[in-house]
């Protein structure tokens, strides 16, 4: 009877074995068939192939044949373009046109008359591709006077404007994605970079002005670090030098809620009709999509210029936390009306602009993937060759877990991962060693029989 047992528990351990490798196999097949293979990759960053076909065109035929580009709702990049023989370049590149009566060089006409007429607090303009105008609202702090004045002028320009009135007021967000505390106020953080020697967070410059000092703890017992530049108004960005000099690791890592954070891989330039990300320590994470560029805000602090134009809401707090699409960085927030409830407009300050102008670079990238023209790591095919995605569908990047303590816990989540071939790996390595370990007992058990049987024989 103990032989017996002994045999049925051996071949048990052989079959949970062998099945145990059969179970390994099929999970690192099913795993090697879910990653992303080099297509896929190729077009993480489908806005900015896109964009780049539509801007490149309104750049070889100029501002007085055409009106901007923008991406469609099915991903394709639009042409306005005022003259057939435009538009049949256009075509011919394989981007859609659409004649237009006002060029480029008429609505920016229509902006810098708008700029020299008085400043009038509570109003913002930016050119509308799409409708092919520029549309001034002000907000419900601009009074009848104020407003009548302003009609005035637009009315002088021509049919190339148009008025609205919005709802709210238009603020800086003051008080992304980690929450940032200072004197005077609350903040969010935006996108660490580095000069190459001290690491910095980039964020909106009306969160302080030089000299501020920033804490991660509302009770200020964790110093993070002080304000060294600020640009504001005019721009909107300033930079926060670590005390301790570095990021840590993550450094490439924005936060969006839930312990959850987006990898960025590079920056970029936005384009009209993109889908995009915000996330800000007030409000968390939230999307919607580039409506204008070089848009104009007057806040009640000044004039900023050469912003992105928005429809992801806002609130107090988010402010110079990140804007992002596809894993690309793309701004820092600055202001807005209206709220996460309700809805409303959000500006952004280019990231390119500000990373060129205070001579910093992403950081935690390779110096090639750091640069500011860099737009992803990897090429992405032309919408002109059928790879376009639509808007809808575009994600904000690689999600993971933010605030991982090192090496050993990431190697960890890499091998329990059921999206990576390491369970599979796992399984087939613990039952190889069942079944040499089930072998090896057996081959043991035979030779000690063996022993035992030849030594009575002696004696």
């Amino acid at each position: 009877m103990r032989h017996a047992r002994r045999r049925i528990v051996r071949r048990g351990a052989r079959f949970a074995a062998v099945g145990g490798l059969l179970c390994g196999g099929l999970m690192v097949t099913h795993a090697m068939a879910s990653e992303p293979s080099d297509t896929s990759r190729a077009t993480a960053s489908s806005a900015q192939a896109a964009g780049s076909t539509g801007s490149g065109l309104v750049t070889r035929l100029g501002a007085n044949r055409t009106a901007g580009s923008w991406i469609a709702t099915d991903g394709r990049p639009v042409v306005a373009v005022t003259d057939a023989g435009a538009a049949a370049e256009v075509k011919k590149a394989g981007a859609r046109a659409k004649v237009v009566d006002h060029s480029m060089e008429d609505l920016k006409s229509a902006t810098r008359t708008l700029s020299s007429a008085p400043r009038v607090a509570g109003t913002a303009w930016a050119v509308d591709y799409t409708h092919n105008e520029v549309v001034v609202q002000a907000d419900s702090t601009v009074s009848a006077s104020d407003w009548s004045k302003l009609t005035q002028v637009a009315d002088g320009i021509g049919g190339s404007v148009r008025m609205e009135r919005t709802q709210g007021t238009f603020t800086t967000r003051l008080n992304g994605a980690q929450p940032m505390f200072s004197t005077g106020g609350r903040c969010s953080a935006g996108f660490n970079v580095t000069n190459g020697q001290n690491a910095f967070i980039l964020t909106a410059g009306h969160c302080g002005p030089a000299g501020s000092i920033w804490f991660a703890d509302n009770q200020g017992s964790q110093q993070l670090g002080r304000t060294i530049t600020q640009a504001f108004p005019g721009n909107d960005f300033s930079l926060i030098q670590y005390d301790s000099g570095q990021a840590g690791a993550g450094s490439n890592v924005v936060a969006i809620g839930g312990g959850q954070g987006v990898r960025i891989i590079g920056a970029a330039d936005p384009t009209v009709g993109q889908r995009v990300f915000r996330s800000g320590s007030t409000s968390g994470m939230h999307d919607g999509k580039v409506t204008a560029l070089n848009a104009t805000v007057n806040y009640p602090e000044g004039t900023v210029t050469g912003l992105i134009e928005t429809t992801v809401c806002a609130e107090p707090g988010d402010s110079g936390g990140p804007l992002f699409s596809e894993g690309i960085a793309l701004g820092v927030t600055s202001g807005g009306n209206g709220d996460c409830r309700t809805g409303g407009t959000t500006f952004f300050q280019p990231v390119t602009k500000a990373m060129s102008t205070l001579g910093v670079q992403l950081a935690g990238l390779p110096q090639a993937s750091a640069n500011s023209g860099n737009a992803a790591a990897s090429p992405a095919p032309s919408a002109a060759q059928g790879s376009a995605i639509a808007p809808s569908s575009v994600a904000p990047g690689s999600v993971e877990a933010v605030g991982s303590s090192g090496t050993a816990q990431t190697l960890v989540s890499q091998l329990t991962d059921p999206k990576n071939i390491g369970p599979g790996l796992l399984v087939i390595a613990g039952s190889l060693v069942a079944l040499v370990a089930t072998r090896y007992i057996r081959t043991e058990q035979e030779r000690n029989r063996y022993r035992r049987a030849f030594s009575q024989s002696w004696g």
